[in-house]
């Protein structure tokens, strides 16, 4: 069914609880999960690491950290405790990777540059507290649609230049197709990206239009957009990364649909689209 890099991210089956996704991707062979902090929390991180082991499954990332943008202290000083308490739960979880979603823009401010520097100081202060934990913190750039309210880091580059303030084993970043299918640069920044040990995460989901409403959900299912999947994984293997594909993907209409069928699906879509 799969090549044994494949594993499924939690919110792309949103509708399973956790033992469903436990059991069911067992019950398909796939071995890896990429989990999130909410449903991971309200289970039990001590109980979702034993579920998961029981199963013979691993975590490939947890998701999220980040956040940093904040301007005013108490509200920065919040952020830093929060990915604290992330980092905790992604080594009780035994995942290397948190993933960041950096922040957007404060409300009322135009600075990029001095949001993007604010993250550089979070990751100043988190980037020995997580090697302590041996969990690597993965920025990932989001599409410039998502700039204002979610994330001023959009393209590799940017993620890059970040994370290339610190070791490679502390601090790298996401290669998520769905954000940075259009870039140009996208080629040359993951070989960049592979060549200094900074890939800490390698995710897929489709580029599909018209956009839905919030335009948040609007990730397709592999095959039904513009991505050309086996392109960026020749790209992203070309640099030695042999580590998990996770599938990404927030889509009311995969949520609605029967879970079973929705896995089966995706680990179809997955042999043919990204092997």
């Amino acid at each position: 069914m799969s090549d044994g890099h494949l594993s499924i991210n939690q919110e792309t089956i949103k509708q399973w609880s956790l033992p469903e996704l436990a059991e069911g991707c067992a019950k398909a062979g796939i071995d890896k999960v990429g989990l999130w902090r909410a449903p991971v929390q309200g289970y039990g991180v001590e109980r979702t690491a034993a579920l998961l082991a029981d199963h013979g499954l691993s975590v490939t990332s947890l998701c999220r950290g980040g956040f940093f943008t904040a301007l005013e202290p108490a509200e920065r000083a919040r952020a830093l405790d929060d990915n604290r308490a992330a980092l905790d739960e992604a080594a009780a979880l035994s995942t290397d990777t948190l993933v960041l979603v950096s922040g957007g823009l404060p409300e009322g401010s135009k600075d990029l540059h001095g949001a993007r520097e604010r993250i550089a100081d979070a990751l100043g202060e988190l980037a020995p507290y997580a090697a302590e934990r041996g969990v690597r913190l993965a920025i990932e750039p989001l599409h410039p649609m998502f700039a204002s309210d979610r994330c001023v880091v959009s393209t590799l580059s940017q993620a890059l230049d970040l994370a290339e303030r610190f070791p490679a084993d502390q601090v790298g970043v996401v290669v998520d197709t769905y954000h940075i299918w259009w870039d140009d640069q996208a080629p040359a920044q993951i070989a960049r990206a592979g060549a200094g040990g900074r890939i800490h995460s390698f995710q897929l989901a489709d580029w599909i239009t018209p956009l839905p409403a919030g335009v948040l959900l609007g990730r397709g299912q592999l095959g039904d957009g513009s991505v050309d999947f086996r392109a960026f994984r020749t790209l992203v293997e070309a640099t030695g990364f042999d580590g998990p594909i996770e599938v990404e993907i927030f889509n009311e209409g995969l949520w609605a649909r029967d879970g079973a069928e929705v896995l089966a699906e995706v680990a179809s879509r997955y042999a043919e689209h990204a092997c």
